[in-house]
């Protein structure tokens, strides 16, 4: 199951955005209102929203400036959330999310709603940074 989010423009140059994203306490400022926990611990972070399971996502991968891959920790759900970064300018860039999971069709029908709803309010919240 793929999820791609719109394309946003951050008023912050492709490095600021991606060190933005690499710092991984930062992505408590891009959740939902409806987040009852964060926590990071290390190169991960576990969240949760209400009336959702927490869940626990890893800096899986990193390349300078332009993607930050982060996943499940869990072997159980396995998925990525991957931001992609583009240089508009010195001051601006376009970041587009998208959500990669390996899913049975049932659980696919289940979570795509919500997962579809997660990732627009990532990207939102990620135009106001």
């Amino acid at each position: 199951m793929n999820i791609e989010g719109n394309k946003v423009i951050v008023n912050k140059s492709q490095k600021e955005t991606f060190e933005f994203l690499s710092d991984l306490k930062n992505f408590e400022q891009l959740m939902p209102a409806s987040i009852q926990k964060f926590e990071v611990d290390g190169d991960s972070f576990i969240f949760g929203l209400k009336g959702m399971p927490e869940i626990r996502l890893v800096l899986k991968d990193a390349i300078e400036y332009f993607n930050i891959t982060l996943g499940a920790a869990s072997s159980k759900l396995d998925f990525q959330l991957v931001a992609n970064i583009t240089e508009i300018n010195d001051t601006s860039s376009e970041v587009q999310l998208e959500f990669n999971g390996k899913f049975n069709a049932m659980m696919a029908m289940m979570v795509k709603r919500p997962l579809n709803s997660f990732i627009e309010t990532l990207t939102d919240n990620l135009q106001k940074i």
